[in-house]
């Protein structure tokens, strides 16, 4: 007679047996990774059940900078699809030869937004971008301007206005722009420059102290293409899905842009 404990091996061993043989659903068969930009995440959710409603295939994201991102794909990792926050990345990927010829496709806009996070008395004079360089504001966060999309912006526009100067030397250098917004939110930074989409609407946390005018800033584009692999096919159907109207409803309203292809 087996003992307990062979008893319970035995059973688990059998679950484990059985586990193994149970059909993977569809969804599970052909569930897309995507790779995207740290600033889509708001907007992720929403998109991921819009699809799956039209097309019965999950999306599984993977959220970091931009930079980052293209580094991974670069060295191989499995990606059906990126979207970056800036064409630099895609090119670098695009000359790695990861990309599916033809794929790829300018698919938002954004624009750049200055927040703070100092109190304000009712009667305080509100915040100027030429505090970015007073000695009152001893930390600008940022993406590091160095790589992560965001904080190129940034760096960008603060030279055209003629801020950089005045700025570098107290950047505090982040890896996305979730990162910044939360720097800001913390108190860890006297001011940040973020997306203006990365701040909600209610969002009191931060002072929403300027949204730079597509005239001043750089233009932010966030083009998208599907990786060369087994599910290059699917990727190519949540492209087309990103380019419909259900798609750009749901961008719309989270405050992105529509550029030209």
């Amino acid at each position: 007679m087996l003992s307990t404990t062979a008893r319970r091996l035995s059973a688990a061993a059998l679950t484990v047996s059985v586990a193994a043989w149970l059909p993977i659903t569809t969804a599970q068969q052909r569930a897309l990774l995507v790779a995207t930009a740290a600033s889509l995440s708001p907007v992720s959710d929403e998109l991921a059940r819009a699809f799956r409603h039209a097309h019965g295939i999950d999306i599984r994201f993977n959220f970091a900078g931009s930079n980052t991102l293209a580094r991974q794909i670069i060295e191989g990792a499995r990606v059906d699809v990126f979207i970056s926050a800036d064409e630099t990345q895609m090119d670098a990927v695009e000359n790695a030869g990861r990309l599916v010829q033809g794929s790829r496709f300018n698919l938002l806009g954004n624009r750049l937004m200055v927040v703070s996070g100092r109190p304000r008395a009712a009667a305080a004079a509100p915040f100027r971008v030429s505090d970015l360089g007073q000695p009152a504001v001893h930390r600008v966060a940022m993406g590091d301007p160095d790589a992560v999309p965001v904080g190129v912006y940034g760096r960008e526009w603060l030279q055209r206005i003629g801020l950089w100067s005045g700025v570098a030397a107290k950047v505090v250098r982040l890896p996305s722009s979730p990162a910044v917004l939360a720097a800001v939110r913390e108190g860890r930074a006297d001011a940040g420059i973020v997306y203006q989409t990365d701040v909600a609407a209610g969002d009191d946390r931060v002072e929403k102290a300027y949204v730079v005018p597509a005239s001043e800033g750089p233009r932010i584009v966030y083009p998208a293409a599907a990786i060369a692999g087994a599910r290059q096919d699917d990727a190519r159907v949540f492209l087309d899905f990103l380019r419909g109207a259900g798609a750009r409803g749901i961008f719309n309203a989270a405050g992105f842009t529509h550029l030209p292809e």
